[in-house]
């Protein structure tokens, strides 16, 4: 059933029911994971590293998804909510992307998955509730310091590691076009104050997530 046709307590559920997908279950993509240029075999210090990167990477996926979702539970325009959706839906794909890529180099990803869906689905639906320009405006935000993440992530990968690094730069891609879009719609700039916590809650996300 649409979206749109939902009542508040029918989308609560739909939201509770695709929490326990998304945290639980293997995620499945529906675009192709991007294609390197064929790697060579990495030593075994960069292949633990670029898994601990790509652990990062998924338990930001995972916040992500909760963020946009939470977002899109009390949004009031119903544009903004399929808008918003759309968004976690390039997010799922990031998910399922970087879970086979983790796994492909020997490791697994984050232990504490339900704790960073809980805990952005909170912040996102508390950045919904502060009225739809703030919303688009978290959004664009988050994009940007995502997109930041990732370059960081790009120029730590070695280098023949063609796999991740294809997976990584159209990850980098999508948010900064959703960014974009965010802003185009007419998302407000937040606080620096609002900023700095932000950055402040992923600096603690991601170094706890490449370790657990």
């Amino acid at each position: 059933m649409n979206d749109r046709h939902l009542n508040f307590a029918d989308r609560c559920i739909t939201e509770l029911d695709n929490a326990l997908k998304v945290v639980a279950a293997r995620s499945r993509a529906q675009r192709a994971v991007p294609a390197g240029n064929g790697d060579s075999e990495l030593q075994e210090a960069d292949q633990a590293l670029v898994a601990g990167l790509m652990r990062v990477n998924h338990s930001g996926e995972i916040a992500a998804q909760a963020l946009y979702r939470g977002q899109a539970l009390v949004a009031r325009d119903p544009e903004l909510r399929a808008h918003l959706l759309a968004a976690a839906d390039d997010e799922h794909d990031h998910l399922a992307w970087c879970q086979q890529r983790t796994e492909e180099l020997g490791g697994a990803t984050s232990k504490l998955a339900p704790v960073w869906y809980a805990g952005s689905f909170a912040i996102g639906m508390a950045a919904g509730l502060a009225g739809d320009k703030v919303s688009l405006g978290f959004l664009a935000e988050t994009e940007k310091q995502v997109s930041d993440h990732l370059a960081g992530h790009l120029q730590r990968l070695p280098a023949e590691d063609h796999a991740s690094r294809a997976i990584i730069e159209q990850m980098r891609d999508d948010e900064i076009r959703h960014g974009d879009s965010a802003i185009a719609q007419g998302g407000a700039p937040l606080p620096e104050v609002a900023k700095n916590s932000m950055r402040m809650v992923a600096k603690i996300m991601t170094s706890v997530s490449y370790r657990l």
